[in-house]
């Protein structure tokens, strides 16, 4: 057979060339092009300034006794919201929030009155005016009687009321604190003991030296029954709060829990259930090494009254993360312990307790001592919750009716997260003609805990919105209706040149272009 090298070399030449062409057609036909950017990105300044926010901080003490009623003083409130000085304190504070004591003196075996309930109704309709909310609790007594007794410094009879007039007077309150559920920020348990701290009781069990040292079952079982009796009176939406982490377990889990009984999970947390709605105010936060019989074992019928200090404290660690806590100080023995760090641990302790609030009325000679070592602004500023934003990605432009997806980083640099529920919503204002639409976010601010939250989500927009463009603005005002629109009730961003305080808002600094 012939062969032509020449001509096979030009069919070689050929088909080479034929395919670095279809290798070259299919690389341009099959690579995208390059899109053009379709986002920004806002990035944001955090503020240092120490400024007012709802439901944390340091609250003003407040009380007043049914046998000489004082009521709340609007303009006072209005003032407290402002900075002024601690009472009987070297620091300064911002107050959203007013502990208010009701001593219900003259009502230990009789209903309450009428004239009494319109008065505490008078008082949380005075807080609403003023642009505050209250942590109200209701005792019986705060008189001590000193004497040759055990203790000595507090004898029997302690002056609380039993069992079945306390659950009528619950019963009583309830359509008082059903009707006051917007300017309600947490309710302490009370209603037992003297100062209503469920310890030194004429009815209730007496666990201290004069009594019999430690809770029978059923002294258990009848301050359990008070518990769900003030769970039922309290808005189903609030919590309440006990003031020894015990009381919890023994009503969540029985008389006979013990001390390392499980504590609330975040798939349990914020459901309305009623080991979701019980939380702790301490009342001798860094007075001890368990802060005088905060994290105590009180026993029952079977079991002795002991110590148990670790297993409590780790137990109130993680149940904390998911429900209001606060309380006060109340001895400066304990220090230098209960002293800034390094040579304490006071921010350490808020931090891993998760503290939204505390007293800034008592102790002082703690308080005090945190503004003399230079921790004290740090704590002003990082109870609760501080929301600081990081950034902002968003699309340049949209089309009315479509979704909007964008990117929210918030860091969180309180210790703690909101406790009650509140709406985020994502305002856009026309810039030519003011038009403002409101969008409510899936997310909720009660799980954006300490640390970094991003929020990832997307807006329907509706086909009613009109084109133009909006400037856009984040608002967390407070759930219910009748608070909203007030300023006073929305959260503020820890950023600089954020926040309206006319309206509440915090500027996003950032438009979109709607088509």
């Amino acid at each position: 057979m012939f062969f032509n090298k020449k001509i096979f070399s030009k069919i070689l030449f050929i088909a080479a060339v034929i395919m670095v062409w279809a290798a070259c057609s299919k690389s341009k036909t099959t690579s995208p092009p390059v899109p053009p950017d379709t986002k920004n990105t806002v990035t944001y300044t955090e503020s240092t300034e120490d400024f007012a926010n709802p439901e944390r901080g340091f609250y003003k003490f407040t009380e007043t006794k049914a046998s000489a009623y004082t009521a709340l003083i609007q303009s006072q409130l209005v003032l407290w919201r402002g900075l002024t000085t601690a009472n009987g304190g070297n620091y300064q504070v911002y107050s959203t929030i007013v502990y208010r004591n009701f001593i219900m003196d003259i009502f230990k075996n009789a209903p309450l009155s009428a004239a009494f309930l319109q008065s505490v109704k008078n008082d949380f309709d005075i807080a609403r005016a003023a642009g505050v909310k209250l942590i109200p609790r209701f005792v019986y007594t705060t008189t001590v009687t000193s004497g040759s007794c055990p203790e000595q410094f507090i004898c029997t009879p302690y002056g609380d009321a039993p069992k079945t007039i306390v659950l009528q007077h619950l019963a009583q309150l309830k359509p008082v604190l059903t009707d006051a559920a917007d300017v309600i920020a947490v309710v302490q348990m009370g209603l037992i003991g003297m100062w209503g701290e469920n310890y030194y009781t004429d009815y209730f069990g007496d666990a201290s030296q004069n009594g019999q040292g430690k809770l029978l079952d059923n002294n258990w079982l009848d301050r359990n029954e008070v518990i769900t009796a003030l769970l039922d009176a309290v808005p189903k939406d609030r919590m309440i709060q006990v003031r020894f982490p015990q009381i919890k377990q023994r009503f969540v889990y029985g008389v006979n829990a013990a001390v390392n009984a499980l504590a609330i999970t975040e798939s349990e947390a914020f459901s309305a259930s009623d080991k979701a709605r019980i939380g702790f105010h301490n009342d001798c936060f860094l007075a001890g090494t368990d802060d005088y019989g905060t994290y105590m074992d009180y026993g029952n019928s079977s079991t002795p009254r002991q110590p148990a200090n670790t297993v409590l404290r780790n137990f109130t660690k993680a149940d904390s993360k998911y429900v209001a806590v606060g309380g006060e100080t109340c001895d400066d023995a304990y220090s230098p312990q209960n002293d800034c760090e390094p040579a304490g641990m006071a921010e350490t302790e808020m931090a891993a307790y998760h503290y939204s609030y505390l007293n800034c009325a008592y102790n002082n000679a703690v308080n005090n001592d945190w503004q003399t070592n230079g921790c004290m602004l740090n704590i002003r500023k990082k109870l609760g919750y501080r929301f600081v934003l990081k950034e902002f990605v968003y699309p340049k432009e949209i089309t009315a009716g479509s979704s909007m997806a964008f990117t929210l980083t918030v860091n969180n640099i309180g210790y703690a997260s909101p406790f009650n529920e509140r709406p985020v919503k994502l305002i856009l204002k026309n810039k030519t003609n003011g038009q403002e639409v409101q969008y409510t976010l899936s997310t909720d601010i009660r799980k954006w805990f300490s640390g970094t939250a991003k929020i990832e989500t997307a807006i329907a927009t509706g086909t009613s919105l009109t084109a133009g463009v909006y400037d856009m603005y984040l608002f967390m005002p407070d759930k219910y209706s009748s608070i909203a629109a007030k300023p006073e009730y929305a959260i503020r961003l820890a950023n600089t040149d954020l926040w309206d305080a006319v309206t509440g808002y915090n500027k996003l600094q950032a438009t979109v272009t709607v088509k």
